[in-house]
């Protein structure tokens, strides 16, 4: 169970979207891959490794085949003496749900106690924010002495706030269930009121700055409970952020060690899936695109070839399933019955919510049998809706075959996640075969 400690270790440090494009950087460069910026020129070379990232959030990476020096044919698929099959492709996201802090954050209650302003990000489970240590994470926008402005990423890494429930002697039908109100209710307790104005303080120290050079900030509540195994034999898993940063992890590991042969290898986690993608940096943006673009055009392959190039490319779209749960089976479908540890889930939706079809699954099933790990389907129940993902949002911008999958877990967008330990293990096999074939 190395790889599940290793991912365990790795969603620790892992705080906010950003921190987490952050360790996949410092990963890939262990590897070997080359950053490049998107307002600079790229020049790549066959058996080349880099990689590029929008927002501090999102982050693609590459792997190119190697090719010859000489013979190429501009506008096609042959370039420099080698025959470029298409794009493997292996989409996640860097987000999770959470609590965003307001600009202004500061309450003062009755000149007693501090609490901080927050909003929801994306569909939580607030209850499950309740009477936890939490902490603040995510990045500053900073003036930088020299007229331009520095993005600094932040984590307080302190236990610094909790939600305090109700208490059932004031709230006698507690357990009959609570509708819990984000304005009034899910406001975070900081300090005493002599600590009135020092949040800004404490993070521009760890930031590293002064708080009068802070511009703007992107800071995010988080659950500071680590990730554990658990279980008569220790093959369970408990950790915040499990979606999606568990297949993060994992097409990263893939990533890091598979060799592209004819196809080009891609790594691609975007941010801002759990609210809708509709940013510069989400799944619904041109960052893949125009990355594709950019590639085809720095290697001398013309718009035909690009084309040509996606009719015979590939995406996993890896973002984590529904589990059937121990205490309530009757809310999975009668026959796509997922269960922690039984390997990767490949999942469905009539309505293409999930852009899985009879050819992509094929695939899927394929990858899984030769690099001989188990697969299993999900389905909603056809009274329940569900929700969607990157897949089919990507594919707006950049339509290729794709199947989406995930690994199985409970308690989904809750604070803290549950998943099977075998199967990051198993997700990592599937994923360098894929990127090995």
């Amino acid at each position: 169970m190395e790889q599940a400690k290793r991912m365990l270790e790795f969603i620790e440090k892992s705080p906010s979207c950003y921190h987490a494009v952050e360790n996949v950087q410092k990963e890939l460069e262990e590897a070997g891959y080359v950053p490049l910026m998107e307002n600079r020129e790229w020049e790549l070379s066959f058996g080349g490794k880099y990689y590029v990232t929008r927002n501090g959030s999102s982050l693609i990476a590459f792997s190119i085949p190697k090719g010859k020096a000489a013979g190429g044919k501009d506008g096609g698929k042959r370039i420099a003496g080698m025959e470029l099959a298409g794009f493997h492709m292996i989409a996640s996201h860097s987000d999770s749900p959470c609590f965003k802090i307001k600009e202004e954050p500061e309450i003062k209650v009755e000149d007693r106690y501090v609490k901080l302003n927050v909003e929801k990000y994306g569909g939580m489970i607030l209850s499950t924010w309740l009477d936890r240590p939490l902490s603040a994470a995510g990045r500053v926008a900073v003036a930088d002495g020299r007229g331009n402005i520095a993005v600094k990423n932040v984590d307080a890494d302190k236990d610094l706030f909790v939600i305090p429930n109700v208490a059932i002697h004031m709230n006698r039908d507690m357990n009959k269930g609570v509708e819990y109100n984000v304005q009034t209710d899910m406001l975070p307790l900081y300090g005493g009121a002599e600590k009135e104005g020092s949040f800004r303080e404490l993070i521009a120290r760890a930031a590293g700055v002064e708080s009068g050079d802070i511009l703007g900030s992107d800071l995010f509540l988080y659950n500071r409970e680590k990730g554990r195994a658990f279980g008569a034999k220790g093959e369970f898993l408990c950790a915040p952020r499990l979606d999606d940063l568990e297949c993060v992890y994992a097409s990263l590991q893939a990533m890091c060690h598979a060799v592209p042969q004819r196809y080009m290898n891609l790594m691609i986690v975007f941010d801002n899936e759990e609210v809708g993608s509709a940013t510069r940096q989400g799944a619904a943006s041109t960052f893949l695109q125009d990355t594709l673009k950019r590639i085809c055009l720095a290697m001398g392959i013309g718009e035909d070839g690009y084309h040509r190039l996606l009719a015979d490319s590939f995406m996993i779209s890896a973002d984590n399933a529904h589990a059937v749960h121990p205490n309530h089976p009757e809310k999975a479908d009668p026959t796509n019955r997922p269960y922690l540890n039984g390997g990767i889930v490949i999942k469905y939706h009539g309505s293409q919510k999930y852009t899985t079809d009879a050819v992509s699954a094929a695939v899927m099933k394929d990858i899984c049998k030769k690099a001989e790990v188990p697969c299993q389907m999900y389905a909603n129940r056809s009274d329940i809706a569900g929700g969607s993902t990157l897949g089919n949002l990507s594919a707006t911008q950049v339509p290729v075959c794709t199947v989406d999958i995930g690994l199985p877990q409970l308690a989904m967008h809750s604070a803290y996640e549950t998943a099977g330990a075998k199967d990051v293990e198993y997700m990592i096999r599937a994923m360098e075969c894929f990127y090995k074939e």
